[in-house]
């Protein structure tokens, strides 16, 4: 028996607010791989790993957010907490391993192809492992080709926001970037959910479903938090209010001072050449004069 699926339980209320969870995540994030461009090095892996993991609960948020309005008509819907925690655990991993290829090799080429790939693919691997943490009484089944459109739209986006990133400095290009990243999550999910059916389990009576969001929302309490907390960071560091680089530290070099002409009292400057011909005057003066 088909079971009847509803995705908009609450209209398009959810649709809307995980649409903004989405593009909230991506902007920070991508704002924060924006910065790394500009840190010192000693500091670059702390923005990619603080925008990897604000992109990754954005994401898995966003996905909490949109199956409170999934329901099955004749059954109950439950949800297995580990495997929806491993999806977070995969979207921050996957995600980190595409922002840092093309936080260190650049948004081109081979290394933005292989990060936006990495990167849609653990999109696409947090969603579906949430899915599989879904219990009811049936069976969830899959439309392949709908799946792998779903799949294709998160890898699509996800480089296209990632060579924004990696390209341009803006603050209008990182909320560009932002909301392409927000609206592949949400493609991603309402395409994959467009390829749900469910297959019940054959039973003597069929009893409605309730519908119930409560085991969900409190797991969005720490996402949440640290949203919060990475768009205050963001917000409140001044070269990124400002878009000035770090200034890069001196090179300094064995044998060679830091400063020029600072090492023996008297020492020529580097580039000035003594006056002409003094040299020659020096040898006239010490020479005996013939009358």
């Amino acid at each position: 028996m088909q079971g009847t699926v509803d995705g908009f339980s609450y209209g398009m209320v959810t649709p809307l607010v995980a649409c903004l969870m989405a593009c909230l995540g991506g902007a920070l994030g991508l704002r924060c791989v924006i910065r790394a461009r500009r840190a010192a090095p000693a500091w670059r892996a702390g923005w990619l790993a603080l925008g990897s993991a604000t992109i990754g609960s954005g994401l898995w948020t966003t996905h909490l957010v949109a199956m409170t309005g999934f329901s099955v008509a004749e059954t109950s819907v439950h949800y297995d907490e580990p495997m929806i925690f491993a999806g977070l655990v995969v979207a921050v991993v996957m995600v980190g391993i595409g922002v840092f290829i093309v936080g260190h090799r650049g948004a081109t080429g081979v290394a933005l192809f292989t990060g936006g790939t990495v990167t849609g693919l653990g999109m696409a691997s947090m969603h579906y492992l949430g899915m599989a943490g879904t219990r009811l009484d049936g069976v969830l089944e899959y439309n392949t080709v709908t799946v792998a459109a779903s799949v294709a739209i998160a890898v699509v986006a996800a480089t296209a926001a990632l060579w924004a990133a990696g390209r341009r400095s803006g603050f209008l290009w990182s909320v560009g970037a932002g909301l392409v990243m927000g609206l592949a999550m949400v493609g991603l999910h309402y395409t994959g959910m467009a390829a749900v059916s469910v297959h019940l389990h054959a039973t003597h009576t069929v009893l409605a479903g309730d519908h119930s969001a409560s085991p969900l929302v409190p797991m969005m309490i720490g996402p949440l938090v640290f949203l919060c907390l990475a768009g205050a960071v963001v917000v409140f560091d001044p070269l990124m209010v400002m878009g000035r680089p770090e200034p890069a530290p001196a090179e300094r070099k064995p044998g060679v001072p830091a400063h020029p002409g600072s090492g023996r009292p008297g020492s020529a400057r580097p580039g000035r050449r003594p006056p002409s011909g003094a040299g020659h005057r020096d040898t006239r003066s010490r020479a005996p004069q013939r009358r």
